[in-house]
């Protein structure tokens, strides 16, 4: 075969392998390729070399597209109270789950949970558990680094809100860093087809439509408008709300604590993201449940996980050790008395 045979079947290869994607996120043709693949990603040493696969990403860009489809299905009060409650579950699945549980592991829960708690995550389309988790350690161990593929410090603004998942390197599960998740098989199937219940979740919106357009059809609701608003829309701004912590949540904001990265404490991204913008008490303390450290920092994630504490849902809440809430206290003296003296 001579060199542009060759490269035209690496190409081929490369085109089926990004749609089998799709579906199968671990899908390769050969295991000899992947062990390649591996090798080379690993060796990228700034995470921009690894090149976008726009053909993997389409199905990222076909849920904005999918927005569109306002023009023709209109609203209703149903269809954005249906939107806004979908963002806000699955918001809530993704800071106390995706984050708190599975990246650092704050508190404990049954197998059956950690199951429920993985699906309900997952119906976000922010790929698997496990990829989430992954990275997110990866993220902790090499914050504002090189290594850190979110970076906005090291890497820009866009790259950390959107390109860095968009990349080869960004796709690729690290199981090494997530040994005690990988042992659940059920987990590292949700993992492999991440796409299954975001699917399956957009077909619900739809067959919700229509049971609402057939019992109330003075509501104005159809299955396809409930399909844009409760799925297209409201994971599109959940997708970006997630995201300003990487971008913003180490360029915007106050620090109370001396971290060896740039994280900050954000009130507004708080309160968008149901508590994770207290990211510099986060970057502190990492393996609290809790990361609104103070009364006055409104964590809704926490006070939702300490309703489901008390129903027995979930135990062993991690709280903030008594000398990290005294080093931010002191600090935030320092500050107040530097201002003053200034003044």
């Amino acid at each position: 075969m001579n060199t542009i045979e060759s490269e035209q079947s690496h190409q081929r290869r490369g085109v089926w392998r990004a749609l089998l994607q799709w579906v199968d996120s671990e899908a390769t043709l050969s295991p000899s390729s992947a062990a390649a693949e591996s090798d080379r990603l690993d060796s990228v040493a700034n995470p921009q070399e690894g090149a976008i696969n726009w053909l993997r990403c389409m199905p990222f860009f076909i849920v904005h597209l999918g927005c569109l489809g306002v023009i023709w299905t209109g609203w209703s009060p149903v269809a954005v109270g249906v939107a806004l409650g979908a963002f806000w579950l699955r918001m809530f699945a993704i800071t106390a789950f995706y984050h708190r549980y599975f990246s650092h592991r704050s508190y404990k829960a049954s197998r059956g949970w950690q199951l429920f708690f993985a699906v309900l995550g997952n119906s976000a389309a922010q790929r698997g558990p496990l990829w989430w988790a992954a990275h997110h350690r990866k993220h902790h161990k090499h914050a504002d680094e090189q290594q850190d593929l979110h970076s906005p410090v090291s890497h820009g603004f866009w790259w950390s809100h959107v390109g860095w998942f968009m990349s080869d390197q960004g796709f690729k599960t690290d199981y090494s860093v997530i040994k005690d998740l990988a042992r659940y098989p059920e987990l590292r199937f949700l993992n492999r087809f991440d796409s299954l219940v975001p699917v399956l979740f957009a077909v619900f919106m739809f067959a919700l439509g229509e049971l609402v357009a057939a019992m109330w059809p003075a509501s104005g609701v159809t299955g396809a408008q409930l399909l844009v608003w409760g799925f297209f829309i409201s994971t599109v701004l959940l997708f970006h709300a997630t995201f300003t912590i990487n971008s913003l949540g180490h360029v915007w904001g106050s620090r109370r604590y001396n971290t060896k990265d740039d994280s900050r404490n954000n009130g507004l991204l708080a309160l968008l993201t149901l508590g994770e913008g207290w990211h510099n008490n986060h970057h502190r303390f990492a393996v609290s449940a809790r990361q609104g450290f103070y009364w006055w920092e409104l964590d809704i994630t926490y006070l939702l996980l300490k309703c489901l504490s008390w129903l027995g849902i979930v135990s062993d809440l991690n709280p903030v050790p008594r000398h990290v809430l005294a080093e931010g206290r002191n600090t935030a003296a320092k500050v107040n008395a530097d201002l003053r003296g200034k003044l």
